[in-house]
């Protein structure tokens, strides 16, 4: 194994399309060291898939779906596999009570939602209703007027689709996925990102009104002036423990 490691350069990676047999939503392009090894491909995934590493089995695919090879021996680095930019990594979930099982992860109709008749809502005190109903008819309409349509549309000059990007607080990473106005939300102009790592609230549709589309919990919605575009790429966790 040490022979197989030695003809790896340290700076070699790969980028590849990732699958999920469970997530069928699921399909980010992931960038790997050709040096981990399998067991550390697996770690990896399970942080961004939620399958365990003792229940993850791998298959490498081509760009035109030809199974390359079952990665099998937990030990061997990716690299020995020969992948190359563009090939698929399907993730199989062997364990029929994962986390992932069910679709429940991505089908939110299977969430049994909460309900509650109007008059049991009446009835409550400390409700945003009640709230409302204590200000004077004026203070709303008057805080409204002062914030236009176009507010902060010159942050979104430079913030396009597509454009890899960090949110504030929190230094959060991903790719802009919607700018524009998003009513549900408020007056101005929004920014819609897609997280690397599970970090965000929905996959993409909020109150309703879907602004684009990506897996669970990575979606955020927040205001321009939190986003940053520029040459942010995706963290690698184990780059840290790297020389």
């Amino acid at each position: 194994m040490a022979s197989s490691l030695q003809k790896i350069e340290v700076d070699e990676s790969v980028l590849l399309r990732v699958t999920h047999s469970n997530l069928k939503t699921f399909t980010p392009e992931i960038r790997f060291s050709l040096q981990m090894t399998v067991e550390a491909v697996k770690d990896k995934l399970w942080r961004k898939t939620g399958t365990s590493v003792e229940s993850m089995h791998l298959e490498l695919y081509d760009d035109a779906r030809n199974k390359i090879a079952d990665l099998t021996d937990n030990f061997k680095p990716l690299g020995s596999y020969l992948p190359i930019d563009g090939f698929c990594l399907h993730v199989v979930d062997l364990d029929p009570s994962s986390v992932t099982s069910g679709g429940w992860l991505e089908d939110t109709s299977l969430v049994e939602k909460y309900t509650i008749s109007e008059e049991a809502y009446n009835k409550r005190e400390g409700t945003f209703r009640k709230y409302k109903e204590k200000l004077t008819p004026k203070t709303p309409s008057t805080i409204e007027a002062k914030i236009p349509d176009t507010h902060m549309e010159d942050l979104c000059a430079n913030i396009k689709v597509g454009s890899r990007c960090e949110v504030e607080p929190g230094e959060k990473r991903g790719v802009v996925k919607f700018v524009g106005r998003a009513e549900p939300l408020g007056p101005g102009f929004w920014v819609g990102v897609q997280y690397d790592e599970p970090l965000g609230k929905h996959d993409g549709m909020v109150k309703g009104v879907r602004y684009f589309q990506c897996p669970p919990s990575h979606g955020g919605m927040v205001k321009p002036e939190k986003v940053k575009v520029g040459d942010y790429p995706e963290r690698d966790p184990f780059e840290e423990d790297e020389i």
